[in-house]
Parts: C-alpha cells; structure tokens; sequence
C-alpha cells in the first residue's frame, strides 16, 4: 500500500516509518525542510518537500496514495498555534480528498469534550473535527501522555524528577490521567491500516493503569532509584507552574506551557472502542512502559539512540563541538579531519589509559583519581591489561571497555564515583584511505539534581580535558602515518 507520512521527523512520526517499510509498505513522506532528511534511507521511502501552511508540495505528495498519516502540530509556533493548527489541517485535508486518499489516521489529545479543556487539549480535538469536515474518512485516535524517551510530555515529568529533590505541587499533581507507551500507540496507528472499521472512529487509547501525575513522578522515582517528596500547596496556577517548568527544563516555554495548562484537565479514556476494534493489542501499565523507556542504559540501546545522531563535517581546524542534551543525556561531541589512516587513528586512541597515560593533562586525570580514592573507588590502580589491545571487559584505569569495534570504535563505560552514568567513545568514521574522520563524544546522564550540579560545575575543565584528549590523539596519528609512510 502507498501511504503519505506526515511529521516523519518528529518523535512519532520517526518511529512509525521503520514499521510501516518493514511491512512492506511504500511511505512518501511530506517534509517542509529535505535538509533535514536521513542520510540513508529504505528504496520504498520517498521524501517531498511541502508545508501544509502554504499548501505547496501536498497534491505532489498525495499522488497515488491510498492512506495518509497526519501527525502534525504547532504547539511550538507560541501564541498563534491553534490558528495554524486549523490552517493546516483544512488544507492537508482538502489536499487529500482532491488527490483521492480514501482515508487518513490522525493522532490527537484526550479529554471529554463537554468539559472545559485548555487551549491544547481544544486544538488537537478541533483538528481532528477539520480533518473530517473537509478531507477522506478519519480515524482518530486521542491519547494522554505518551511513555518514551524523547516525548515531550513523558520529558517534562522526568526532568522535574530528575532534578528536584523536593517538589512543592499544585493541585494539578492528583489529576487523573491515563498515560499510554510508545510502542502501544505505534502499534494502534499500524493495526489501523488492517482494521476497516475503524474508519470513521474516534478511538480514545491509553496504558493499562490510571495515573496521577504525582504517582507518575513517584514511579519514575522508584524506578531511577532517587527519592523524591512531593508538597502539596493550593496557590500554583498553570501560569506560575508553566514559569517553573520552563527555568528547571530544558523544554522552551512556547511547549511546556500549553502543556502546563492542560494538566488541570482528566485526560482518560471514555471509550472502550479501542479494545473492540484490536483485541490483539494489550496495552501495559505506566511502571513497565517507564522502565522500557529507561533500558536506553544498557550498551546496546544507547548505541542504537547514538548512531547517526550527528551528521559529518570536512572541517579541519577547529574542530566541530556540539553540546546537546538528548535522551536524558548531556552529550559533547567533537570532529575532526585527521590525515591519517582509519587504522592508524584506531590503533592510536586504542592506547588510552595505563602508562601510555591519557595524551593530555596526566596530572588532572591522577586527581581526578585521587579525588575517586578518597571517595573508595577504583583510582587508576588497575591500569590496563596490554598497552596496545583493547577487549570488552578489560579496565583502563578507572575506566571499563564496554565495546570494540576494529578499526572503527571503542567505548569506555565510567567506573569512577559519579553522580551518574558516563561513557568516553572514539570513532573512526572513514575507510582505510586519508583523511579519516575522527569524533570523540563524552556522554553522561546525570542522576538527580547532583548529577545536573556536577556536570555544570566540572563542564569548563571537561572542555579543556576532552578538547586536549582530542588534538592529541589526532596529533599523534599523523605523526604516526607520516613515520610509517616516509
């Protein structure tokens, strides 16, 4: 089947494309920027360029297509985003019934409509009623928050919990709500293709367990292992709570706030026809869908999250840094063009650690271990089982190797005292030919307030440690690749 794919990449639309190719389904996806289209993608994926405010690309888009996914919104355009939420949905609409699309599935927001929703809540709901009015059948589906990494609202709740040891909470912290998992809502959203009778439905969809937003914290709490309080005060409007939000996040104000002020509605299902329509999808509770979201920690899904997140850069010097903030994660990345060999660049920063030492600033790392001495870890007294060869398992000083790649990539897994979880990795992202592209990434997911405190505080001689680190191995390389070619 041809479908179009709007919102491809945003936080769900990115995730429901992998399962709709993987099912064999041709996906045209409608983007307003191509730059910001992957590298790679499958041969049945298609991108057009269009914006559904404008009205341009979209009759291009819809050519052929027999189903249209619309998950689009303008929570981010500040005080004018109902207006262009309605603009854009009249006109992806209108687009779709003139192309012929014989249906379209939409994502929007819980809350009973009769009851006095926010601003938000109101717009998702009167887009659903726009996409009807004028365009094919629709079936819409109407969530809460929805459980992941990287959703906004889920975001929201885990950053407060993260760095707020004492939660002074309004009265909006005993709403209900019926939060549901990421994976539960792409699966709805893929069985809809297969499910003709859920055209023309409104399907309210949520997690097996009702929640507050207090417990959801408190969870997220228990399951991150921080112990968290919550006081309860009358006098926090969404107003003041959104201003809160909006210091201690890094969520922009023109998001959380629309959010903020929702929170005051009940937002759970008020329909079983979700469990009659797809008996085969059994959605699970809060506590199990929180945990799926934090196993990112493990090596395996944090190299999964990683990869491809930054693209490639031909500068030399300086190196290209990005400090990003990412999955619960602070991640500092640095580029370079070495003149120098894949191979080489690996077998050089494959000598980390043990008396090799750690190319720059020695005397700040023997502090640094020190300093973890004291505090009854490991110090640097274990150096590393052979000055050249690296395997998984072996120790680096107070590091632990947790992947080798050859002649592509190790990475390092703290096992110093911390207020959190870090990882050191070098790449090498280029054949065995010169120049190669080398990136060095320093990851840390600080737990609590601590955390956030302690990477802050130390950023400034991280900055200086890693940027040396960085020049030198790359130093080093070529020094290395002009003494084996001369």
């Amino acid at each position: 089947m041809r479908l179009l794919l709007s919102g491809v990449t945003g936080y769900i639309g990115s995730r429901l494309l992998t399962r709709l190719t993987s099912r064999g389904h041709e996906v045209v996806c409608l983007v307003r920027d191509l730059a910001r289209v992957p590298a790679q993608t499958s041969p049945a994926v298609r991108f057009v360029q269009g914006d559904v405010l404008q009205s341009d690309g979209l009759q291009e888009a819809m050519k052929g297509v027999q189903a249209a996914y619309y998950l689009i919104h303008s929570m981010n355009a500040g005080a004018e985003f109902e207006k262009r939420d309605r603009l854009a949905a009249r006109n992806f609409a209108e687009a779709a019934r003139q192309a012929g699309v014989e249906r379209v599935m939409y994502l929007g927001g819980l809350g009973a409509p009769e009851s006095r929703l926010s601003r938000h809540l109101k717009s998702r709901q009167e887009t659903g009623d726009l996409l009807r009015e004028f365009g094919p059948p629709v079936t819409e589906f109407r969530a809460a928050i929805i459980v992941g990494s990287g959703s906004v609202s889920f975001e929201m709740i885990r950053y407060l919990t993260e760095r707020i040891p004492i939660m002074i909470c309004p009265s909006w912290v005993k709403t209900r709500c019926q939060p549901i998992a990421i994976r539960d809502v792409l699966s709805y959203l893929v069985a809809a293709l297969e499910q003709p009778e859920s055209i023309g439905q409104v399907i309210d969809i949520g997690g097996a367990t009702i929640e507050t937003y207090g417990s959801m914290m408190l969870t997220y709490a228990e399951l991150r292992g921080l112990r968290r309080y919550l006081l309860h005060v009358p006098f926090l409007t969404p107003k003041l709570s959104s201003y809160w939000v909006d210091l201690v996040t890094p969520i922009p104000a023109s998001i959380c706030r629309p959010l903020i002020q929702g929170l005051k509605n009940e937002v759970i299902c008020l329909n079983d026809r979700a469990r009659e329509l797809f008996p085969s999808i059994h959605p699970m509770e809060y506590r199990e869908a929180v945990r799926l979201a934090l196993q990112r920690l493990s090596a395996g899904t944090l190299e999964s999250v990683w990869s491809g997140s930054f693209s490639s850069t031909e500068d030399r010097t300086p190196p290209q840094v990005r400090l990003l903030t990412t999955e619960g994660m602070v991640i500092e990345v640095r580029e370079s063009i070495v003149e120098a060999s894949g191979q080489t660049l690996f077998q050089v920063f494959s000598q980390v650690g043990g008396e090799r030492g750690w190319f720059y600033g020695d005397w700040l790392w023997r502090v640094r271990a020190g300093l973890d001495r004291l505090l009854g870890g490991v110090g640097m007294r274990r150096g590393r089982r052979d000055p050249r060869v690296l395997r998984p398992g072996d120790p680096v000083d107070f590091w632990r190797v947790e992947a080798v790649e050859p002649d592509r990539l190790i990475r390092l897994r703290a096992e110093m005292k911390l207020p959190g979880r870090a990882w050191l990795q070098f790449e090498s992202l280029s054949g065995q030919d010169r120049p190669t592209r080398f990136r060095s990434t320093a990851y840390f997911e600080p737990r609590g307030l601590a955390g956030h405190l302690y990477w802050w505080a130390l950023y400034p001689l991280h900055m200086l440690i890693f940027a040396g680190l960085n020049r030198n191995i790359a130093w080093a390389a070529e020094r290395q690749h002009a003494a084996s070619s001369s």
